[in-house]
């Protein structure tokens, strides 16, 4: 690389950093309020709440460089337009490719760095972000619950106890539990103690009743129409256990992997022993097309940008319509990447255009960099400078 080369990437990869760290926070920051509650009705220390958002950044950067690579590189050439500074480059002979090629180098650079975030580092922190998180929710219950404090584990176990004695011994226990459908348990207890087991956390109860609601199917004879009886089933015992380890449907699905934990190759060819549905193995295999596809959009966007900065040529008054129309075109490409994803998702045989989408773009940017057709080209140097030479002559 020249040393104008250098300056201009410098250029661009410091605002790249700043602005793909900045967003990324922000980002980090909105969405890790969905985890707050971990901190305030789990007891969890700030430090572990860190620990356990931070593992979501890696797919934030994976999203968002894309978009910032195209801003960076789009408002990065405005700006040199609009100081004059890319109209000393071209009086000085560079082309519209040499102008272009510390973008394109960072581009390169951060394709390569999607290729790693996607193919590897992605999968490996979703997977241990979800696996931290379900220990939490579930597996840890017995070591967050607090007394006068209704803890949840998941969306279909609560229990509470009005004290917590030194020694563990919980007072005054209420478990609400719904985890079978259209049966719904309600368990009071004088005193219990939660011990851990292999299977997951035990809660066992002394002196206490079992209450239950249980749909009686109605006498035979029945009007036809008539709806099934409600009764309250009632159980008294001396002592019980209760599995605070969630088994209905919310644990199956806690258990099960979704697609951003999985490999490329997992998502391209699942394992038949998974028996999973139709519908799921066209989700897969669509989306390991598109993490294969995404790390390309990085240079189709820088692309585009590129192709709105430096075609549109010298503006007196600013570059507003060249920002806009860059601006224009990428946000109804994301749009576009959204329906065909979608649309692949659903026929694999619409596969093909997510690499479309992630290859056109630049392939038509490079065409315009190049010249269409009828495009305004700037004349060469030595043309423009004969006719001045020969005036002068002739006026001598």
């Amino acid at each position: 690389m020249t040393r104008l080369d250098r300056y201009v990437f410098r250029q661009l990869a410091v605002a790249l950093v700043a602005a793909t760290v900045g967003l990324a926070a922000l980002i980090w920051l909105t969405q890790s309020l969905r985890f707050i509650e971990l901190v305030l009705d789990r007891g969890l220390s700030l430090l572990v709440f860190l620990q356990l958002t931070g593992l979501l950044l890696p797919s934030f950067f994976a999203v968002i460089l894309p978009i910032t690579t195209f801003v960076v590189t789009l408002f990065s050439y405005v700006r040199l337009s609009s100081d004059r500074e890319l109209v000393v480059m071209r009086a000085a002979g560079l082309s519209q490719w040499q102008l272009s090629r510390p973008a394109i180098a960072l581009a390169v650079l951060t394709t390569g760095l999607c290729f790693v975030l996607q193919l590897w580092l992605v999968p490996l922190s979703h997977t241990a972000f979800r696996t931290w998180q379900y220990e939490i929710r579930n597996q840890i219950a017995a070591i967050l619950l607090q007394e006068g404090v209704f803890s949840s584990v998941g969306n279909d176990l609560t229990v509470y106890a009005r004290r917590k004695e030194r020694d563990g011994t919980l007072r005054g226990i209420l478990v609400q539990d719904s985890r079978e459908s259209g049966a719904p348990v309600t368990i009071l207890a004088q005193e219990g103690r939660i011990t851990l087991t292999p299977m997951g956390p035990r809660v066992t109860l002394i002196n206490g009743e079992r209450q239950q609601l249980e749909r009686v199917a109605p006498p035979p004879g029945s009007p036809p129409g008539t709806p099934a009886a409600v009764r309250l089933s009632v159980l008294t015992f001396g002592e019980n256990s209760v599995d605070l380890t969630r088994t209905g449907r919310g644990d199956e699905d806690g258990r099960n992997r979704d697609s951003r934990e999985r490999s490329v190759k997992e998502l391209l060819h699942p394992d038949p022993a998974e028996n999973l549905p139709e519908r799921d193995v066209r989700k897969f295999f669509a989306e390991g097309h598109q993490r294969l596809s995404s790390p390309v959009t990085v240079l189709s966007f820088a692309m585009v940008g590129l192709a709105a900065a430096l075609a549109s040529g010298f503006r007196r008054h600013g570059g507003g319509l060249t920002i806009a129309v860059g601006v224009g075109a990428v946000v109804a490409l994301l749009a576009l990447g959204l329906a065909v994803g979608n649309l692949a998702a659903r026929d694999n045989s619409f596969v093909p255009l997510i690499w479309v989408h992630a290859v056109g773009p630049g392939l038509v940017a490079a065409w315009v960099l190049t010249g269409m057709p009828g495009w305004p080209r700037r004349a060469p140097r030595a043309a423009s400078r004969g006719p001045r030479i020969s005036a002068k002559a002739g006026a001598a």
